[in-house]
């Protein structure tokens, strides 16, 4: 039986995700981890529910002290904008020093610091998946229209971080995966204000998301390391 570490989960995605594994049976335990968890919503027996900000340190490694070894550990925050004052740059003249800050520590550092903590605890002697959602707008092969400035270059420099953990972690499990995903346009607080080009037939509920994101982790073997993937398990460049 195998144990699975989910952080984001009070948000769209993560918390579809926790729902999703939690309901399969190879699965004995799922950890949900979130800066505000929700109050008062049913869990299945097999949830624990846990308080961290990634962007805190200390909150990571009192975590990572309470948890048992995780056999997959999943990342599911994200931030593109805040409603208001943060959003994503058309030109390089919108740039911002505030933008790029709070982007990179939720988007980057927040993943980063996860990383130090969890991965060590993660077994040695079996198959682990270490995943964190990404974006293909963070692919820099695959950038066709610039734009987003802050937002893609978080999110490239998080492909970096799981190239090179990807690389470590082989070094102490050769049956180690760590990967980026990409979930697609999903109908969450996130994409809400940029949907107005996406057709319903691309737009995936986040239970939708969800299992096609498990899919892919479920179809992922040590040759997959390092790379990134997206909902329908095709690979995007970094």
């Amino acid at each position: 039986m195998s144990t699975a570490v989910i952080f984001g989960a009070s948000g769209g995605i993560g918390a579809a995700l926790v729902d999703t594994f939690s309901k399969d049976p190879q699965w004995s335990e799922v950890h949900a981890v979130a800066r505000t968890p929700k109050v008062g919503q049913p869990r299945a027996h097999k949830v624990v529910d846990h308080q961290a900000d990634i962007t805190q340190e200390d909150q990571l490694a009192q975590l990572a002290r309470v948890l048992p070894a995780p056999d997959l550990v999943l990342i599911a925050t994200g931030m593109l904008s805040d409603g208001a004052d943060l959003r994503p740059e058309k030109t390089l003249k919108q740039q911002q020093m505030d933008s790029f800050e709070r982007l990179f520590r939720i988007n980057t550092f927040g993943p980063g610091l996860v990383a130090k903590h969890l991965i060590p605890r993660m077994p040695r002697d079996r198959r682990t998946v270490f995943a964190a959602l990404s974006a293909r707008v963070g692919s820099i092969g695959d950038n066709r229209l610039g734009g987003w400035h802050a937002y893609r270059a978080s999110k490239a420099a998080l492909n970096m971080l799981l190239r090179c953990y990807a690389i470590e972690m082989t070094r102490w499990n050769p049956q180690s995966i760590c990967v980026g995903l990409h979930p697609g346009t999903v109908k969450t607080d996130l994409s809400a204000p940029f949907r107005g080009n996406v057709t319903a037939d691309t737009l995936q509920e986040p239970a939708q998301s969800a299992a096609h994101l498990k899919s892919v982790i479920d179809s992922l073997s040590e040759d997959h390391t390092g790379q990134m993937f997206d909902w329908a398990g095709k690979p995007i460049p970094f």
